[in-house]
């Protein structure tokens, strides 16, 4: 989550509130000024690159207790020295994020059109972490981590800061999430105070438990607070705050596109892959110490920032506002962006009239229109005293204001004023892997899918009801293997070459799409094709691979990812999420009652440890360790508490 600028007084929400018209009608006079000066911007050359964030670590291996250390922050300030004094040469780029235990790091540049750099993403990967581990104490360990198993639970912080209810957390409130765990850039308190706030009440955030044979029925915990006991569900975890969804750390992907339209292009595409991928790089099946029935952490972090009050959620009748709103300001998209797709558009959708009217007569298309008036149904969450009048012509702070906290599956980012950056989309849905090897894959799975989208002119879009469905179905136990997902059987277009022609004609009879062109199919069938069905992401990826000019080693090194992401969706390795459930289920302290003790966290994050090192191989994850060895115990550790256990293009669009 990038940090906006700011200057003097943070805003309480009752005086944001006096400013939520002033920063929506500025936001959009910035908007139009950088679409005026930009919107025939062409010739921008492909340019990406990947954010991951950290969680940090420490081992007591005399307790056999594993927690997460306050002090991302101090080392992000450490290694953020390097950029300040010499920013061109840096090889990796350090931000701070929410929590003080988190840190977020990416390339110091991005990559480019070579067919090279796709051999480079690792490496960088596996540099940023020795960049942080040369500030760690000892027993400490950076783990790119989606979600703390014992995130909530008492002392799983150090230092240790003991909650004695929720006026000992006057900026959350939380039973269980410190305030103190909160890194101290204004803007982040001022968020998860002001979401309290405008919504009128603390978020609460219900995750279905998973039932073991042990687990109470109902399963319902009580709580020495009575908006505590009100909020939780039966037979669902509870957790009350910001933390425990911007707590969490995950993958992102941006690109720079050649123009607007490849960008609105790339935007719309992506948006019906972003359900495969969250279902693929699934992590996260534990919450506040037990099992969960989910394995991602998609639906934990919209109900973390869900700011909507009684009203917008249809709970009473409109009285103080504007809308019923649908969603949280953090889910996926509600609606394409490129030219003649309202078909697909059959959200009703909530939308500023004001705002759409006004977009529509300085000529922007309605269907850009709408995504923008869309985005201002929403207020600004934060604001600073001397950021209320700016220089409309030449800042993009109050645009940036509602733009960036619509946390969405994909994010359109128009080019920053006086940048030489062009237009960009994001790509934010993918789960943190425990490996470099892990997540370079998926992001260079991710960025070659790209190519093949423009180089073959593909169309993947269907209704956005339908992405919608996908989005949670890729939260179910074990989706990867057992979910079917909606995706168009024929992704071939009027304008698609004929060189990829006979893969299409192999894979399906394009004569029997017309009466069935969507259809319910496994990754494995999207993934990796099946005959008469769909032809399949990685063929397509290997026939545009065919048709460039790629070094061996790259080649080599793009063929072990495209395995890693292939078998992951056939079922032959498992997703980090049923790899830590069956971790769980199998540990002999586990009583098959849900709960995962420090015990077993302790265990399952050391042996994630060896195998983010690549001391030990894990065949049921992959099979690339860097130094292959057995497991070894952690240092004190009794044994029988031992688990067993060339150019990609010239200008952005095409060969």
């Amino acid at each position: 989550m990038g940090l906006l600028n700011f200057d003097g007084e943070p805003l309480s929400w009752e005086e944001t509130k006096k400013y939520a018209s002033h920063v929506r009608e500025h936001g959009i006079t910035q908007f139009l000024n950088i679409y005026e000066k930009l919107k025939n911007r062409h010739g921008d050359i492909l340019k990406w690159g990947d954010e991951v964030e950290y969680s940090l670590l420490h081992f007591d291996h005399e307790n056999r207790k594993v927690q997460l250390v306050l002090r991302g922050e101090k080392i992000c300030e450490k290694l953020m020295e390097k950029e300040e004094n010499d920013p061109d040469s840096c090889d990796s780029l350090w931000r701070k994020e929410y929590a003080r235990y988190m840190i977020e790091g990416t390339p110091g540049k991005p990559y480019g059109g070579l067919m090279a750099h796709f051999n480079m993403v690792e490496a960088n990967m596996a540099l940023r972490r020795k960049e942080v581990e040369e500030h760690l104490h000892e027993n400490e360990r950076i783990a790119s981590l989606t979600v703390f198993p014992r995130l909530g639970c008492d002392s799983f912080t150090l230092p240790e800061h003991k909650i004695e209810g929720p006026e000992s957390n006057p900026v959350s409130r939380s039973l269980f999430y410190p305030d103190g765990a909160i890194t101290s850039h204004p803007r982040f308190s001022l968020l998860t105070r002001n979401i309290r706030e405008r919504r009128g009440k603390k978020v609460a955030i219900n995750v279905p438990i998973f039932k073991d044979v042990n687990t109470p029925s109902p399963f319902q915990e009580t709580f020495p607070n009575p908006e505590a006991n009100a909020a939780s569900k039966p037979d669902h975890i509870y957790m009350d705050c910001m933390g425990f969804g911007m707590g969490n750390s995950c993958l992102q992907l941006t690109f720079q596109a050649c123009n607007i339209d490849e960008a609105r292009k790339l935007y719309d595409e992506l948006a019906t892959v972003c359900p495969l991928m969250l279902a693929l790089s699934a992590a996260s099946p534990i919450f506040r110490g037990y099992l969960a029935d989910i394995d991602v952490r998609w639906n934990v972090i919209s109900a973390s920032v869900d700011c909507r009050t009684d009203e917008e959620r249809g709970l009473k009748p409109l009285k103080n506002d504007r809308f019923v709103i649908r969603k949280s300001r953090y889910d996926s998209i509600d609606s394409y962006l490129s030219r003649g797709t309202n078909l697909c558009n059959d959200l009703n959708l909530e939308v500023d009239e004001g705002v759409k009217k006004r977009l529509e007569d300085a000529g922007i298309d309605e269907t850009l229109a709408q995504h923008i008036a869309h985005l201002w149904i929403r207020d600004p969450m934060t604001l600073f005293s001397k950021k209320i009048n700016l220089d409309d012509a030449n800042e993009s702070d109050h645009f940036e204001n509602l733009q960036s906290t619509n946390w969405q599956s994909m994010r359109f980012k128009p080019p920053p004023p006086k940048s030489s950056i062009g237009w960009r989309v994001e790509f934010r849905v993918c789960e943190a892997q425990l490996t470099d090897f892990e997540n370079a894959a998926f992001v260079v799975f991710i960025v070659l899918l790209t190519r093949v989208i423009l180089t073959y002119k593909l169309e993947f879009l269907m209704p956005i009801s339908m992405v919608d469905e996908n989005m949670q179905e890729a939260h179910k136990n074990d989706a990867a293997r057992k979910s079917e997902f909606w995706f168009r059987r024929n992704v071939q277009t009027n304008d698609s070459p004929q060189c990829c022609s006979c893969l299409f004609n192999n894979s399906c009879n394009l004569s029997d799409i017309k009466d069935e062109m969507y259809q319910k199919m496994s990754l494995d069938t999207i993934v990796n094709g099946k005959p008469d069905v769909f032809p399949g992401f990685i063929p397509l990826i290997k026939t545009y691979l065919n048709n460039v000019e790629v070094d061996i080693a790259t080649r080599c090194s793009i063929t072990e990812y495209l395995n890693l992401i292939s078998k992951r969706a056939s079922g032959e390795y498992l997703t980090t999420a049923q790899w830590m459930r069956d971790f769980v289920l199998s540990h002999n302290e586990y009583k098959k009652d849900s709960v995962v003790t420090d015990g077993i966290t302790y265990d399952l994050l050391w042996k994630c440890d060896q195998i983010a090192k690549g001391e030990v191989e894990d065949t049921k994850l992959f099979c690339k360790p860097k130094n292959k060895s057995s497991y070894s115990m952690p240092p004190g550790t009794r044994r029988h508490n031992t688990p067993k256990s060339h150019m990609v293009n010239g200008n952005s669009n095409g060969v």
